[in-house]
């Protein structure tokens, strides 16, 4: 039986380890983006039913929240896709890094992460002061990156 679980281990860390090859360090977000909305996700039903309070109408809103939140994350992409084009087949003397899609990811992954504490402060677990801040300026930091204040 051992034997069997070390291999399911090492094949799902393979598995994720060539994906994460393959996509690069933009899938790797893409892939913590996604394990953080399963975990907020889980951690949310977790605190309700501490609560006494689940809901299904209120977790079917959690799941329309997650899906607009794939639908921001895939015009994000698009968008870097094509400025990608734009900017490698017209002459505009620019480069395109792709800042889009890592931004949204980098964003919605550290709010992820507060909802996962707030979740967890729901169910009684202490959460040091300093996390909540260094999640604060981590927002406040990948807002500044994308510089839309100095554009607009």
């Amino acid at each position: 039986m051992e034997d069997n679980l070390m291999t399911f281990k090492g094949t799902i860390a393979a598995f994720f380890m060539a994906l994460g090859a393959f996509l690069g360090w933009q899938g790797i977000m893409g892939m913590v983006w996604v394990a953080a909305m399963a975990l907020d996700y889980i951690t949310g039903t977790m605190a309700a039913c501490h609560a006494g309070q689940w809901s299904s109408a209120v977790a079917r809103e959690g799941l329309w929240h997650k899906g607009g939140m794939i639908v921001v994350v895939t015009v994000a992409a698009i968008a870097d896709g094509i400025m990608a084009v734009i900017c490698a087949n017209i002459p505009l003397e620019m480069i395109w890094p792709g800042l889009i899609l890592p931004l949204v990811l980098a964003w919605y992954i550290i709010t992820e992460l507060g909802s996962i504490l707030e979740n967890a402060v729901k169910m009684g677990t202490p959460v040091p002061e300093w996390l909540i801040k260094f999640l604060r300026a981590g927002l406040k930091a990948v807002d500044d990156a994308a510089g839309i204040d100095k554009v607009m």
